[in-house]
């Protein structure tokens, strides 16, 4: 069966007049997405935070926070491996002045394993999500752990 652009877009809930789905324009975002987010901005209470599209209720929900003492290491390992996920990271850092600065960090984790509509859902999504957590100072997306390591937060950081 060979669609029409028009058809594929009506089946996959598409909305041409803006070019985004209608899950982004109606996805909510949870309250406690913003509280946790203004936390590790303000008060640093957490080192990250994993984010999780709850499709039944359309809606984008806190799955898991990391302490501020856990490493990009453990949150490298909270992520699924075949699930898309958006985390913020706080990564600290020591410039070459000696200076001790922080960057939030933003990441769309969209791994090749993910099934196409997660993908979808999520990329489609992420603007507007992203929109909602204001003082994010870098992003990233990320398709397979090598395009987050550690390395690459140090090169995004300056």
């Amino acid at each position: 069966m060979d669609l029409d652009l028009f058809s594929r877009c009506c089946i996959l809930d598409l909305d041409l007049s803006c070019g985004e789905a209608n899950a982004a324009s109606g996805m909510a975002v949870h309250d406690e997405c913003k509280i946790k987010f203004l936390e590790l901005k303000a008060k640093r209470t957490f080192r990250y935070i994993i984010f999780k599209i709850e499709e039944k209720q359309k809606e984008v929900i806190v799955e898991k926070v990391g302490e501020p003492t856990q490493s990009h290491g453990d949150f490298a390992a909270a992520l699924p491996t075949a699930e898309c996920r958006y985390a913020v990271f706080d990564y600290d850092f020591v410039t070459e002045e000696n200076c001790q600065k922080s960057r939030i960090f933003f990441i769309a984790w969209s791994p090749d394993t993910a099934r196409v509509r997660n993908k979808m859902i999520y990329a489609s999504s992420k603007d507007r999500f992203k929109r909602e957590l204001d003082g994010i100072q870098v992003e990233l997306q990320a398709t397979d752990p090598t395009e987050m390591d550690l390395d690459v937060f140090k090169s995004r950081a300056n």
